[in-house]
């Protein structure tokens, strides 16, 4: 059975990759995720405010104690408290590639062109196989349009894909008005990739303390509905490979990915649960999957339901919206069917 794919002009050995989480971290970790099976990892994203402030602190404290003995060493603090300081980050990339020999796509979280992007070259340097732009932006401004946040997008793709000659895989929100848009502006801007979707944490009340709190809910199935839906829309209509990261837990969704035209799936609240050991299962259930059906390749069943190929493919649109709000049916005893 052939489970290998091409993902980013990577050849993977199968469509499983676990995405940022604490489990691709480390080195360590990353070896660990190997050994299970996995076909590349996504590491955690290094943010754009973290390479700032440390920059901004440093320069800070250089000026300030540029007056005095040189020997005042105390004058340059400890840095903040990250999960990754840059110089850290850098080094993980390094260590990593010295002991797998999966890809290893190093992540750059920003929303702003600046000098911050330089860290693009740099990850390059230190051996990342590919680069996942997570350009994580809520437009909470009254007074940006829409074409402003969709610019904002381009500009930060163009200064990076100018800095680096690795593949490049831009992860997008689901909220832009015209996805199919987007998408095509991205691919033709330098993206060797599309990642759907970035998932925006949601903050809660907590009516108790009367405070606002950040909660973390992880992932079911069913939201990997969404991008499905749109993986399979655009398959073979933008020049860029896909990868689909929210809700996918089962093997069922791995294969409904492939299916709909991802080239990859990237998986991280199933292994934040389960643990590494969960990837081999999962390859264990595709491979019987495509036995039982008859497929030889996961090449074979990619975009085999996406839009272009079946034989409704009103159901990825409007034309199937009234017969699904209509197919809902109450029995007499008044339980759902």
């Amino acid at each position: 059975m052939d489970l290998s794919t091409r993902y980013l002009g990577l050849t993977l050995k199968n469509p499983i990759v676990p995405s940022a989480s604490p489990l691709t971290g480390t080195a360590d970790r990353i070896q660990e995720l190997e050994d299970a099976g996995a076909a590349a990892v996504v590491m955690p994203s290094l943010f754009e405010e973290q390479i700032t402030q440390e920059s901004l602190q440093l320069d800070h404290y250089l000026a300030y104690g540029s007056e005095s003995h040189p020997e005042a060493l105390s004058y340059i603090p400890e840095p903040a408290s990250f999960q990754f300081d840059p110089d850290t980050y850098l080094e993980t990339i390094r260590k990593a590639k010295e002991s797998v020999h999966i890809p290893v796509i190093a992540s750059l979280n920003g929303t702003s062109p600046g000098g911050w992007m330089g860290y693009a070259r740099l990850m390059e340097e230190a051996g990342a196989d590919a680069l996942e732009l997570n350009i994580y932006y809520i437009p909470t401004d009254p007074l940006v349009s829409g074409a402003q946040v969709e610019q904002m997008y381009f500009d930060v793709l163009r200064e990076v894909r100018q800095s680096v000659k690795i593949p490049i895989a831009v992860k997008l929100g689901p909220y832009f008005s015209a996805i199919a848009f987007m998408a095509r502006r991205l691919a033709e801007a330098g993206a060797n990739g599309l990642v759907f979707f970035n998932r925006f944490y949601q903050p809660d009340i907590d009516l108790e303390k009367l405070e606002v709190t950040p909660d973390l809910v992880l992932s079911t199935s069913t939201a990997m509905r969404l991008p499905l839906r749109w993986v399979a829309i655009l398959y073979g209509r933008v020049n860029a490979d896909f990868a689909i990261t929210n809700g996918v837990h089962t093997h069922e969704d791995v294969l409904k990915a492939t299916m709909a035209g991802a080239s990859a799936t990237q998986i991280a609240a199933e292994l934040l649960e389960k643990g590494p050991g969960r990837i081999p299962e999962l390859l264990a259930e595709i491979t019987r999957w495509m036995e039982q059906h008859e497929y030889h390749s996961v090449a074979q069943l990619r975009g085999s339901m996406s839009q272009k190929n079946v034989a409704d493919p009103g159901a990825f649109e409007r034309a199937n919206y009234m017969r699904v709000l209509q197919s809902w049916r109450q029995d007499p005893t008044g339980s759902l069917p």
